[in-house]
C-alpha cells in the first residue's frame, strides 16, 4: 500500500527539519564559543606540546599555534619572550641549545612532568640585575643533564623538579648585582656531580645569596660528587636548610662524596632538620659537611642535624675553623685584657660568639707580674643582653699573682630574670700610676 503525504505534512516536516538545523548550528556555535572562552580562561599565555617530531607552542587566546620547530630550544625560548606563564605538557623536550628566560617579573614555568633532556644545556632564568628579574618561578619538570640556572634574579621559586645524571643540576649566580631570597623545596637530586652551587660572584656583582632557602629537598651522592656547594667568595647567609636529606654510599659507591661543601660563607644559615645518611661499609673521603680552607663562616647546626651511618668524617675540618652549633659547648682561653692605670679602668674587651648567643658560662681570671707595694688590680664583669640592657656588674680586686673563677654568685648578680646573652664584657684598671701586671680571661660555656 503507498503511502502519500500531503503537502501539508511535508511543510511541517521542511518547517521541524529546518528548525533542527537551526537549533544545531546554534549548539555549534555556542559550542565554539564556549572552547573559546575557555581557551581565554586559561592560566596559561602559551601551551607548549609535542607533536611527532615537532614542538609547538599554542597561544590560549586565541588558539592558534604561534611557534612550531624540531628545536625545543627555540619554542620554549621564543614563548617565554612573548609572554608571562607557560605550560609544558608530558612529553620529552630535547634542548639543542640554551633557553633564557630574560628580564621577567613573576613569570611562571609550569608542568606536571615533561622531561627536559638538557645534553649539557642550561634553562637560565636571568636579568641584567636583580630589579629586572623578580618572583619568577619554574615547577613541575624533569630535567635530565641539563643545568637550571637562577642569575642575577630575586626571589625566585624552584619547586617539585627531579634533576638527574646532571653535571650541575641548579646553580645560582651574581654576574651583576646578586641573586638574594631563592627558595629551593620539594626537588630530589639523582646522580648529580654537583646538585646544588652558589657560585662565585662575578663582574660587577656581590657574593650575596642572602635569605635563601633549602626545604623538603632530597640527594642522592655518587662518588666524586656533592650535594650543595657554597663556592669562594659565595655567601649563603642568613639562610636555611630545613627537612633535607642527603644519601651517600649507596650501591657500594663509596668514594669522595661530600653532602654540603663550604668554601664560602655560610654566615647565619641555619642547618634544622638535616639528615646526613651514609650506607658505606668502608667509607673512603666520604664527608657530611667539609669546610674548605677558603671557607669563612660554616652553617648553624641546630635541632635534628642527624648524621647516620661510617663517615671517614662527619665533619671535615682540617683547617680548623670554628663549628656553631645549638647547645655546643666553647671555650676561649687567655684572652688579653687592657689596664687602665691610677684607678682608671682600661678599654673593655668584649666576648661574643657571634651569630650566636650565650646560654651559659664560667670566666677564669688569672692576673699575673709583680706588684709595687700596696698596688691592687681590680677586674670587673658586665653582660651585654639581647636587648642592649647592660647588667650590674661584678668585680674582683687582687694583690698578687693569682687565678680565680666567679662563682655562682657573682654570676648570679649579672644575670636578670629573662634575657639572652649577647656578649660578655671585661675591662681592669690598676691603683697605680704604672704597672707591669697582666690580666688574662678564659671563658667555658655552652650556647644557646
Amino acid at each position: 500500500m503507498k503511502i502519500t503525504l500531503s503537502k501539508r505534512v511535508l511543510a511541517v516536516i521542511c518547517i521541524v527539519a529546518l528548525i533542527l538545523s537551526a537549533v544545531n548550528i546554534f549548539l555549534m556555535l555556542n559550542l565554539n564559543r564556549a572552547l573559546q572562552d575557555a581557551a581565554n580562561d586559561s592560566p596559561y599565555n602559551y601551551v607548549i606540546f609535542q607533536d611527532g617530531d615537532t614542538y609547538k607552542a599554542r597561544n590560549q587566546e586565541t588558539g592558534s599555534v604561534d611557534i612550531a620547530s624540531v628545536d625545543a630550544s627555540l619554542v620554549i625560548s621564543q614563548a617565554a619572550a612573548k609572554s608571562n606563564t607557560l605550560y609544558i605538557q608530558l612529553g620529552n623536550y630535547t634542548l639543542n641549545s640554551d633557553v633564557q628566560v630574560s628580564n621577567k617579573q613573576n613569570m611562571k614555568i609550569v608542568s606536571d612532568g615533561a622531561s627536559i633532556i638538557g645534553n649539557s644545556n642550561k634553562l637560565t632564568i636571568k636579568g641584567d640585575n636583580w630589579t629586572r628579574s623578580q618572583h619568577n618561578s619554574i615547577s613541575g619538570l624533569k630535567i635530565v643533564n641539563g643545568t637550571l640556572r637562577i642569575e642575577n634574579s630575586f626571589e625566585t621559586t624552584v619547586t617539585d623538579i627531579m634533576f638527574i645524571n646532571c653535571s650541575v643540576a641548579l646553580e645560582i649566580a651574581n654576574t651583576e648585582t646578586w641573586s638574594e631570597c631563592t627558595k629551593i623545596e620539594d626537588c630530589h637530586f639523582i646522580n648529580s656531580n654537583t646538585g646544588i652551587v652558589f657560585k662565585t660572584p662575578t663582574g660587577n656583582s656581590t657574593g650575596s645569596y642572602a635569605s635563601s632557602k633549602i626545604n623538603r629537598c632530597f640527594f642522592n651522592i655518587i662518588d666524586d660528587s656533592v650535594g650543595i656547594v657554597v663556592e669562594q667568595r659565595a655567601e649563603f647567609s642568613d639562610s636555611q636548610m630545613q627537612n633535607v636529606r642527603m644519601w651517600l654510599g649507596e650501591n657500594n659507591l663509596m668514594r669522595n662524596q661530600t653532602g654540603l661543601l663550604v668554601k664560602g660563607s655560610m654566615h647565619q644559615a641555619l642547618l634544622s632538620g638535616v639528615v646526613f645518611e651514609s650506607f658505606a661499609d668502608n667509607p673512603d673521603q666520604l664527608y657530611a659537611i667539609a669546610l674548605g680552607e677558603t671557607s669563612i663562616t660554616p652553617p648553624i647546626l641546630a635541632d635534628g642535624v642527624s648524621f647516620l651511618g661510617n663517615w671517614t668524617a662527619k665533619i671535615h675540618n682540617p683547617f680548623h675553623k670554628w663549628i656553631y652549633g645549638n647547645g655546643a659547648v666553647f671555650k676561649q682561653e687567655n684572652l688579653n685584657v687592657p689596664i687602665g692605670v691610677s684607678r682608671q679602668y682600661g678599654s673593655t674587651v668584649a666576648f661574643h660568639l657571634r651569630p650566636l648567643t650565650i646560654a651559659d658560662f664560667k670566666p677564669k681570671i688569672q692576673v699575673q707580674g709583680s706588684f709595687v707595694r700596696n698596688e691592687t688590680i681590680t677586674v670587673r664583669f658586665h653582660l651585654q643582653f639581647l636587648d642592649n640592657v647592660i647588667s650590674p656588674s661584678v668585680e674582683k680586686t687582687f694583690t698578687n699573682s693569682t687565678t680565680l673563677w666567679l662563682d655562682d654568685d657573682d654570676l648570679l648578680r649579672m644575670l636578670p630574670s629573662q634575657s639572652v646573652i649577647w656578649e660578655i664584657l671585661v675591662d681592669a684598671k690598676a691603683s697605680s700610676l704604672s704597672t707591669d701586671a697582666i690580666v688574662k680571661i678564659s671563658f667555658y660555656g655552652v650556647t644557646t
